[in-house]
């Protein structure tokens, strides 16, 4: 049971009669006549249980972009007046979501509620709040009904916008005599003339036998190539770079940088694995002959959390050799941080580098940069000085990487997706992959 705001005006006009008839028993005989009125309209209201409502189901959508739930209301039995609300986890960002209906019998409406979510994953319903008020609009009957309802909100991949530039690159390398290298690669291409420069160990002697001239195969880099993407969630991901909307969160951006190589590496003809864990593996996807690999990745992205806790790197590698053991290119997307790097990674590096070619993707911040050169006040310095202590560190992290035969890629959040794109697309280029 409530009351709106019609019961104090009421109050209030009881100084009327009390004024022109001064006496207690005015005042209470008043009160009375309004609590007596009120509840009678509480009492003629219609049940909030007499409602028909059902959600229309929703379907996935990124990050960042908008959303509608429905709700379709019918009254099978009397006229109702009433108000609703739709109501949703406080992170499904629904605005406008308190709807005033007025149905006759067997009328039908739809209620739209706009949704705007602040986070990935699954974002459930509470329920519906249905207020009926009575004939005189003095009182109504509420009641939340449970209706489930959920929306699967995926990662925001803003960086697809670089996806038509990076194809058409692709394209080109596909086109151009330049990929296929001589005495590279591992798939037959065809046969030739030999010609000063070539290697000896590419001669075809069967075929130079039966010809006047010497013959030498060529080869081409495989097209049906492995990429395992490797996800870090721990500890390191769950940290923000500053940026709009209160910035962006570590782990959000690598899941950008790795849908962007993804949706090209597919497009290549190569196959694609997925893996994210800390302290154990979380999600492990094979996307090997499918159509909509972006889609997939996003649905095993969805649901994924940083969690307080060191990386278990030595567990992420040996589920990357349970994937086989064909050489592959390993992508890790994990920050570029010294102290995790070097006490947990490291050891792992060498068994990965032996087998795989190993790409390291991290996001950098790019307050660090600024802050460095700030000297502004005696703070500044202060905190220049320990920014600059950082940015040392990380860069000796780097080339030590390096020496072990590991590519870093290192750009902030929004520069990442683009940079590892374009680093895979040179490794195409150049053969190595």
């Amino acid at each position: 049971m409530t009351i709106t705001w019609r019961v104090p005006l009421l109050m209030v006009a009881g100084i009327v009669p009390v004024i022109l008839r001064p006496a207690a028993g005015t005042a209470a005989l008043w009160i009375l006549l309004v609590v007596v009125l009120a509840l009678l309209d509480v009492l003629l209201a219609p049940k909030p249980a007499s409602l028909e409502i059902s959600r229309v189901r929703l379907g996935g959508f990124r990050l960042g972009e908008s959303a509608t739930s429905e709700l379709l209301v019918r009254s099978p039995t009397r006229r109702f007046r009433a108000l609703v609300r739709d109501a949703w986890q406080p992170t499904a960002g629904a605005t406008r979501n308190r709807h005033r209906i007025r149905l006759d019998r067997g009328d039908t409406t739809r209620l739209r509620t706009p949704l705007r979510p602040r986070r990935r994953g699954d974002l459930r319903a509470l329920g519906v709040t249905v207020r009926a008020f009575g004939p005189l609009s003095l009182g109504a009957r509420q009641r939340t009904i449970p209706l489930e309802g959920s929306v699967r909100v995926l990662p925001a991949f803003e960086s697809r916008k670089h996806l038509p530039s990076r194809l058409q690159r692709l394209r080109e390398l596909d086109g151009r005599a330049a990929v296929r290298v001589r005495g590279q690669g591992t798939e037959f291409d065809s046969l030739r003339e030999y010609v000063r420069g070539d290697d000896v160990r590419s001669i075809d002697w069967r075929t130079t036998a039966r010809s006047r001239t010497v013959v030498v195969r060529t080869w081409q880099p495989e097209r049906d190539r492995r990429v395992v993407l490797v996800l870090d969630t721990s500890r390191t991901s769950a940290g923000r770079i500053e940026g709009a909307d209160g910035g962006v969160p570590r782990l959000d951006s690598a899941m950008d940088a790795g849908l962007l190589l993804a949706a090209i590496a597919s497009r290549a003809g190569d196959r694609i694995d997925f893996i994210a864990g800390d302290l154990r593996v979380r999600s492990r996807v094979r996307l090997a002959g499918q159509r909509d690999v972006t889609q997939r990745l996003q649905e095993a992205m969805a649901d994924l959390e940083p969690v307080i806790a060191e990386a278990d790197w030595s567990n992420l590698a040996g589920a990357v050799a349970g994937l086989g053991r064909h050489r592959a290119l390993v992508v890790l997307l994990t920050p570029l941080d010294p102290h995790a790097i070097e006490e947990s990674l490291l050891p792992v590096l060498p068994v990965l580098t032996q087998h795989h070619r190993v790409v390291i993707a991290s996001v950098r911040d790019p307050e660090l940069e600024a802050t460095a050169a700030s000297r502004d006040t005696i703070e500044d310095v202060y905190a220049a000085a320990a920014a600059e202590q950082t940015l040392r560190r990380r860069d000796h992290t780097a080339a030590m990487l390096r020496t072990l035969g590991v590519d870093v890629v290192d750009a902030d959040a929004e520069s990442l997706p683009p940079a590892l794109a374009d680093h895979y697309l040179q490794l195409k280029a150049t053969g190595q992959l």
